[in-house]
């Protein structure tokens, strides 16, 4: 059974009278531990894609089936629990908390979690080791370079230990080798702890 399951997708916007489709019924599967990349040029409709995968947007019609249940069977709490439980999101512009230590931002998915506040520094240490800045935890996050920044978007994703990253142009922002380091980091959450990701790029 796939974890994802999208068949005849579509997304269409309205605005006023203009109807604009986006997504012209997609079909495919991802099973779990899966490394997968959607790749497109500007435009094509691949954020549109992941922000309806994950349960950011509603789609217009098809069907989406996560855990081989329809998405749109989720009520809203559940729809929010599994934002938080099940599923990892970096993005290309970091998203970080200004003025914030990278441990306070790790921390952060941790505040609507089911995990009792006891472990919340032991899980966001765990992760912060994963992606190698535990030397960088008390650092003030805009004081980091481009690449720890996305480094610490990683553990953000990581710490309530989901089973899907998604990650969306997450070196788009990047020189080559930070952005070689960002995909060698998810290629190894993939391969060593068994994370499905899903990665989004042109």
């Amino acid at each position: 059974m796939p974890l994802i399951e999208v068949t005849n997708l579509t997304k269409v916007y309205k605005d006023e009278e203009v109807e604009t489709a986006v997504l012209h019924g997609v079909s495919f599967t991802i099973e779990r531990g899966e490394f997968v990349a959607i790749m497109g040029p500007s435009g094509s409709g691949k954020s549109t894609l992941l922000h309806l995968i994950g349960f950011l947007d509603d789609y217009t019609s098809g069907s989406y089936r996560f855990n081989n249940i329809e998405a749109r069977e989720y009520d809203d709490s559940k729809t929010a629990a599994i934002r938080n439980q099940k599923l990892g999101f970096v993005f290309q512009s970091f998203n970080l908390l200004p003025n914030t230590t990278v441990l306070e931002n790790v921390k952060l998915p941790l505040l609507y979690s089911q995990f009792p506040e006891s472990e919340w520094s032991d899980r966001a240490m765990k992760a912060i080791r994963s992606v190698g800045l535990e030397h960088r935890a008390l650092f003030d996050s805009t004081r980091l370079s481009g690449g720890e920044r996305q480094r610490v978007a990683i553990a953000r994703a990581l710490v309530c230990d989901p089973e899907v990253i998604f990650a969306d142009e997450p070196t788009g922002n990047l020189d080559s080798k930070s952005g070689g380091e960002v995909i060698n980091i998810l290629q190894k959450l993939n391969e060593e702890s068994g994370h499905t990701v899903i990665l989004i790029t042109h």
